[in-house]
């Protein structure tokens, strides 16, 4: 179901104009408008869901099909030499509109075609019993 309040519902369905590089029944893969790198796209689904947590699993096996599709794509088209991936979920790990959407970075080793760095964080030593103790937390039967 669309949400009439949600910007990336107008995207998705074509309520605002965008670049759109691909369309189907479920999703509008359209340019970022802000983008990271050339190429910055964002999978959008047509339906709302809010985020990773409630799209429908159907929904979100064939977002990762698309992304894989649309990667090949680019990489064939726009010489890329690598990747990120990137889905955000909750505000606290940076997600700032509440319709879930996938970006699609093209990566590039030159480096007027892309000043992002790289997707990175800090490596921390963890104690092996503290470790124990997540997995058995976190064991899915």
């Amino acid at each position: 179901m669309k949400d009439d309040n949600c910007i990336f519902c107008k995207l998705a369905n074509g309520d605002i104009p965008t670049n759109s590089i691909y369309e189907d029944d479920d999703f509008n893969v359209i340019l970022d408008a802000s983008p990271a790198t050339k190429g910055h796209a964002l999978i959008l689904p047509k339906e709302h869901y809010k985020d990773v947590y409630s799209i429908d699993p159907e929904l979100l096996g064939k977002a990762a099909v698309l992304a894989q599709k649309i990667i090949k794509i680019e990489k064939e088209k726009l010489g890329c030499q690598g990747y990120n991936i990137v889905q955000n979920n909750g505000e606290v790990a940076g997600q700032t509109v509440f319709h879930f959407h996938m970006h699609l970075i093209p990566r590039y080793e030159k480096q007027e075609d892309d000043t992002t760095g790289v997707v990175d964080w800090e490596q921390r030593k963890i104690d092996p019993e503290e470790m124990k103790k997540i997995c058995e937390e976190m064991k899915i039967d």
